[in-house]
């Protein structure tokens, strides 16, 4: 399963990739803003939105390039390891998880 997660704490996108990974996913995070988003982004199963530490520009571009797609959207305002872990929980089969 391949997921996006924008926003986030900085320091923390090292851990948010691990979590990802110990419930086999891939995982891209970006926690600034940065240019043509629609190429880094791809198609992803799931993204993801810490929404409390994000411009709404970002919100908007990032909802633009999944629009008709398939991918799931799941909206956290805070960026704590808990959210995203209770996120995971909701969103992963359970058969994928390694934790």
């Amino acid at each position: 399963m391949s997921i996006v997660i924008l926003g986030g704490n900085e320091r923390m996108e090292r851990e948010y990739k691990d979590l990802c990974k110990a419930y086999n996913c891939r995982a891209k995070v970006f926690t600034k803003p940065s240019g043509n988003l629609r190429s880094k982004i791809g198609t992803p199963d799931l993204m993801i939105f810490f929404t409390g530490t994000m411009s709404h520009k970002m919100v908007n571009a990032a909802m633009c390039e999944v629009k008709g797609g398939r991918t799931e959207i799941a909206r956290s305002h805070t960026s704590s390891m808990a959210a995203l872990r209770e996120i995971l929980d909701i969103h992963v089969p359970k058969e994928a998880v390694h934790v």
